[in-house]
């Protein structure tokens, strides 16, 4: 019986440590992996984000687009949040943020992006890198030239800098551009109804099995809202303010030559392959990957996606 005793005692010695270990290195990455939705007041404006991992850990700051909000990361933000500290914000106009009538606020990009100034700046983001889509680009490209300082690197999914990246498909909001007449405005309404979102999700997708059909629903849900297409025919009218930034864009890559790297779906039918290809002509420290989908990439290849932006990541000054 001693000999059963002193065994027993001689196994919980060994094995309650590695059980102890385990239980919290799993409470740990369970902490990590846990999204807190939040709200904070930016210049008047309540902004809604997602926020996950250590606050000690490095930040990426995840800037969304059309006609989504910080949703579309709710695949990525898991993965990212072991390693990261991550920030996901949804944009004056998008998702649960405030979208005060277009009569009432500014909606050009100059002023989302002074509004995610706001934000970066009372979350007392010192440093951080970011990954912009879509209309995440041309506000984070903004944020990236008012603070160099602070960017540690660049992810851009589908995230144009470049008039080769525009498809066709810009052809109806470029004459709007050089003929804003309410005839030519008008046309645009097309692009906020429910069957330009559902295409703008399965267009290019080869397995439509994948895109979840709460994404497209959510994301009507919103355009639908009282007045909200004449705040999306405000931001595509001045969409023309980015493509005339893109020569300011491109001089940054050129001249800091940030971490980069380039997340493409490369059957996007707004956002062409070239886009992501010329990022290389003018930063060495550009990397370009791309992947068989269409515009919103994290829908069917999240995890490729996750991995290859960590892997980045693990490479990027503190």
């Amino acid at each position: 019986m001693k000999n059963i005793i002193k065994s027993v005692a001689i196994l919980l010695i060994v094995i309650l440590p590695g059980i102890f270990v385990n239980a919290q290195a799993k409470k740990a990455s369970t902490e990590a992996e846990t999204i807190h939705y939040n709200n904070i007041k930016v210049n008047d404006l309540n902004i809604f984000y997602r926020e996950a991992g250590s606050k000690d850990a490095p930040t990426v700051l995840l800037l969304h687009g059309y006609p989504t909000s910080s949703h579309m990361f709710r695949n990525l933000i898991p993965i990212l949040s072991k390693k990261y500290h991550v920030i996901a914000p949804d944009l004056p106009g998008f998702g649960f943020s405030d979208a005060p009538d277009h009569l009432k606020f500014d909606y050009t990009f100059d002023n989302l992006a002074h509004t995610m100034q706001g934000f970066i700046d009372q979350l007392g983001l010192k440093r951080f890198a970011v990954y912009v889509f879509d209309y995440g680009a041309p506000t984070g490209y903004r944020l990236v030239l008012a603070n160099p300082e602070k960017i540690t690197g660049i992810i851009s999914q589908n995230g144009n800098a470049y008039e080769e990246g525009l498809s066709t498909g810009w052809n109806p909001i470029q004459k709007y551009w050089q003929d804003p007449s309410q005839a030519n405005r008008d046309a645009l309404k097309a692009f906020v109804t429910k069957e330009s979102t559902w295409f703008q999700y399965h267009e290019g997708v080869s397995d439509p099995t994948l895109i979840a059909p709460e994404t497209y629903t959510l994301d009507q849900h919103f355009l639908d809202r009282p007045g909200n297409a004449e705040i999306q025919l405000d931001l595509l009218k001045d969409y023309r303010t980015n493509v005339a930034l893109y020569p300011k864009f491109q001089d940054y890559f050129r001249d800091k030559k940030p971490m980069m790297l380039a997340v493409w779906g490369n059957q996007d039918p707004y956002f062409l392959p070239a886009g992501a290809e010329a990022y290389k002509r003018d930063n060495p420290n550009a990397t370009v990957k791309f992947y068989k989908t269409g515009h919103f990439a994290l829908e069917t290849h999240y995890k490729e996606i996750g991995a290859d932006i960590v892997a980045f990541l693990s490479k990027l000054p503190k």
